[in-house]
């Protein structure tokens, strides 16, 4: 899609939550179009007219309720690689093109994988408690070269995430959309739909893959009970990817041996949630991806888009409404 209307600076409105830092590079926004910063309460109003919405608080659901005032919405850009808070059957329907931070999370979040792999494995955790309590405990930790990483969500952070586990060692497979042998990144790729079915070859379970009604709840009692007692699993994708109900019986019944979770149903994650007192547990607060310097690049990423909108160029990383992600089909 381009921008055909040459005759006047786009419309730009850009959703910023209460108190949220505006993006760096304001100005270089607004020399390129006629910008409107609103938060969701005002975002109804703002969107009559507008060409483009710039989703920079990304986790807002705001343009559902505001959609019938949206009568020239051409452009939707989530300053996110999820965009399943703001999507709804109308935008789907529509004309209007998505778009999303395709690329920007790739290696910082392989890098969090890396690590909370790591961290399980060599007992970081455990040595951290200790050190709390003043205990000397020797202990045998695990080697990470050789074990088995199930990479579920084959886009772009799961192709980061499976390279860079290659390159410590680690022999990866990956569950996607559709089953392939000899992809350059995964080798065997399973489909999402047998997940239950290969869980048990996995030391390491990473959750990676965009939340849509395919894959809610796709790791559930069935897929948790085929897991090795030994296995650790990961989410850095969407906490409603996980069945947590189903989890938290299998962490505590030792039917899996650990959980880092990044990303939750319910966040921030309520005080009475059994989470918090969990040993084999490790928790962060939805932060796999944000690496300093994060906002800025989302702010940059956004501006290029607007520079070749305007040229009559070609949007980059559109969104595939009805799959829910970039499609590389």
């Amino acid at each position: 899609m381009s921008n055909t209307e040459n005759t006047r600076a786009p419309r730009v409105v850009i959703l910023a939550a209460e108190g949220q830092p505006l993006p760096c590079n304001l100005n270089e926004i607004e020399a390129r179009a006629d910008v409107t910063v609103t938060d969701a309460a005002g975002l109804a109003e703002a969107s009559q007219g507008a060409d483009v919405l710039f989703l920079w608080d990304f986790f807002s659901a705001a343009l559902r309720d505001a959609w019938p005032h949206a009568d020239s919405l051409k452009w939707v850009h989530v300053a996110a690689a999820g965009v399943d808070a703001m999507m709804f059957d109308e935008l789907r329907s529509s004309d209007v093109v998505v778009t999303n931070a395709h690329g920007t999370f790739d290696q910082p979040i392989a890098e969090f994988v890396l690590a909370s792999i790591l961290a399980h494995d060599k007992q970081l955790h455990l040595s951290k408690s200790l050190q709390q309590r003043a205990a000397w405990q020797h202990r045998e930790l695990t080697r990470t070269a050789g074990s088995h990483a199930l990479v579920v969500g084959t886009g772009g952070i799961g192709r980061a995430t499976a390279r860079l586990l290659r390159a410590m060692g680690l022999e990866v497979r990956g569950v996607g959309r559709a089953a392939r042998e000899d992809d350059p990144d995964f080798g065997t790729v399973h489909p999402s739909a047998d997940l239950a079915e290969h869980a048990g070859w996995a030391d390491h379970v990473v959750l990676i893959a965009p939340l849509t009604e395919q894959t809610r709840n796709m790791v559930d009692a069935r897929a948790l009970a085929a897991m090795k007692p030994s296995a650790h699993l990961v989410n850095v994708g969407r906490g409603a990817l996980v069945d947590e109900p189903a989890l938290i019986e299998a962490l505590r019944e030792g039917r899996i041996a650990a959980a880092s979770l990044d990303v939750f149903s319910e966040e921030p994650v309520p005080a009475s949630h059994p989470f918090w007192a969990m040993d084999n547990v490790h928790m962060s607060a939805h932060m796999c991806g944000d690496v300093v310097g994060w906002r800025d690049a989302l702010a940059r990423q956004f501006l290029d888009n607007l520079e070749h909108w305007t040229a009559g160029g070609r949007l980059a990383n559109v969104v595939d409404k009805e799959r829910g992600y970039v499609s590389s089909s």
